[in-house]
């Protein structure tokens, strides 16, 4: 692994991929700073590990220390060109780099396994760390997301495999070179970046012809490798599926070998997908696959995705989805599991741009709940669109129970609504009010 500098600042250090290399730097001794907008979960957990948080963007909030050792600086993408520290930083010729060429130069000289694709990156690659550590293999993971009940995001036991997410975004993931990768989907999004569909596919056919040994690919997909899929013909297949209560139970084949009476204690088909695409990248660095099922028994589940909770005889299921095909996912496991009761969806937008690339999708996948609740956009990085607004789409929805709430009437809109099962969904802040409802919710 690329050795660590002696300082580093971290500008928008509380974001997911940035606090999983912040916490890296830190682990391995290195005097780690950072700059966010806001506090957050995420930023008072670093804070709380010993690593100094500015929430000024103004230069005279740079730390000394960061100035007197000119540290290394890291920048997510997601800060904007004119931050009065980031051109301060430029300006006075320090070490300046992006996020993902950084993560890029940490992955040089080690077998790399990278989770490419617009839906499932999160969930797979935390498949493929759980099977990592249930195998007791020396790797160090960078996850998307959080396990429940951890609340760090970068899983360490060692230095010679590398598990990283291939995120698409600012096509980011051009930086890598994995020894092995997965490809979950192509699905457009981040249109504000690529322009194009065409544009977005050919951006992951580059990252195809990056793969140094092995690419894995959900069936159906445009690019050459092994191929996985539930009910299809691929060199990893899932068959003869069966639902329970909390998962499904069902049979496994690889290329060698056969596997029966499998299960999985997490509710959505896509995740049997997931579990797949990881379990072939891990196969083809050698971790036994019977010791890779037998992980499963103790998978924790990922925070915000498909996290089931009962509330007052409600149902409450907590997803990160924020793209139509992923609420469909949601909605087709709500179907199948909870098929004869009134289902509400509440959904926060993310971002003004994915809004307005996919505003009939969101519509017509809206609209198949029983009851909808749409929260106000959340922005991010990004400055309104005119005409594409909550209030708008409201409008626009075909639906006889729509309603437009602020997100902290959440928990009197859960309490007022004749639903029993509530799909809760958003990559915004919708999820720090989820948090506030679990003092009153008990896990099933």
């Amino acid at each position: 692994m690329k050795s660590i500098h002696s300082t580093y600042y971290f500008l928008g250090i509380g974001g997911v991929g940035m606090s999983a290399l912040a916490r890296l730097c830190h682990l391995r001794g290195a005097k780690v700073f950072g700059y966010d907008r806001v506090k957050s979960s995420i930023t008072q957990e670093l804070e709380r590990e010993g690593i100094r948080i500015e929430y000024n963007d103004e230069v005279t909030s740079i730390p000394d220390e960061v100035l007197d050792q000119k540290a290394s600086i890291i920048y997510t993408a997601a800060i904007p060109s004119s931050h009065p520290q980031l051109n301060f930083f430029i300006r006075e010729g320090y070490s300046v780099k992006k996020r993902a060429l950084f993560l890029a130069e940490l992955c040089q000289g080690k077998t790399t396994l990278a989770v490419g694709g617009t839906h499932g990156k999160t969930t797979t690659t935390a498949f493929l760390t759980h099977m990592f550590a249930y195998s007791k293999l020396p790797f160090t993971s960078f996850m998307g997301g959080f396990f429940k009940n951890n609340s760090s995001n970068l899983i360490r036991t060692g230095d010679d495999f590398m598990i990283v997410e291939a995120d698409e975004y600012d096509r980011s993931f051009l930086h890598l070179h994995p020894t092995v990768a997965g490809i979950t989907s192509i699905d457009s999004d981040h249109l504000d970046i690529y322009k194009t569909p065409q544009a977005f596919e050919k951006a992951f056919a580059v990252f195809a012809s990056q793969v140094k040994q092995q690419l894995i690919i959900a069936h159906g997909l445009p690019f050459d490798g092994l191929t996985y899929g539930v009910n299809v013909d691929a060199a990893y297949r899932i068959e003869n599926v069966q639902k329970f209560e909390t998962g499904y139970l069902f049979d496994i084949k690889t290329p060698k070998e056969a596997h029966r009476g499998v299960k999985l204690n997490q509710l959505g088909a896509h995740n049997l997908s997931n579990m797949l695409c990881a379990l072939a990248m891990a196969d083809q660095v050698g971790i036994s696959v019977k010791k890779a099922l037998e992980s499963l028994e103790s998978f924790p589940g990922v925070y915000r995705r498909l996290n089931v909770f009962k509330w007052k005889g409600a149902w409450l299921i907590d997803d990160y989805a924020h793209h139509p095909t992923e609420i469909k996912s949601v909605l087709e496991t709500v179907q199948s599991f909870f098929a004869e009761q009134k289902k509400c969806v509440v959904f926060q937008p993310h971002l003004f741009s994915r809004t307005q690339d996919f505003y009939k999708e969101f519509i017509e996948v809206l609209s198949q709940f029983d009851e909808v609740v749409l929260m106000e956009i959340y922005p991010a990085r990004e400055e309104p669109i005119e005409g594409i607004s909550s209030k708008n789409l409201l409008r626009d929805l075909n639906h006889p129970n729509k309603k437009l709430i602020e997100k902290t009437q959440l928990a009197q809109t859960i309490e007022a609504s004749e639903a029993t099962v509530f799909a809760l969904l958003g990559a915004g802040d919708i999820g720090e009010q989820i948090q506030f409802l679990k003092s009153k919710i008990e896990v099933e």
